[in-house]
């Protein structure tokens, strides 16, 4: 899943003229939040965790490079965590990275 398999949703909402003004355009393309729903236990059960202790320096890019070979992919660590940002990941904190990566993939196929 990437952004360029997104909707976009084209603003040109008169709320917004002084930044369309400013940046010398009639409108600006934005890409909708995702609602994506989470694992359920169940779900989760049938995969197989990777546990990570988060310390100091850690990213969900970092973790899924190393993991999945491939930073972009850091949306499904978090996803699985229920945590949207590194920010919300707290020192000390458990995180589950599910693998093989296909059985994670699976999982959001389902929801």
């Amino acid at each position: 899943m990437s952004r360029l398999d997104r909707m976009v949703v084209r603003n040109a909402h008169e709320l917004y003229e002084e930044l369309f003004r400013k940046r010398g355009v009639n409108f600006i393309d934005q890409y909708p939040t995702p609602n994506m729903h989470h694992p359920t236990a169940a779900q989760v059960a049938n995969i197989e965790m990777i546990s990570h202790i988060w310390k100091v320096g850690d990213r969900f890019f970092k973790l899924a490079h190393e993991h999945y070979g491939d930073s972009r992919l850091w949306w499904i660590i978090a996803w699985f965590n229920q945590l949207p940002t590194d920010s919300h990941a707290e020192l000390g904190s458990v995180i589950n990275i599910p693998v093989p990566l296909g059985d994670a993939l699976s999982v959001l196929r389902t929801l």
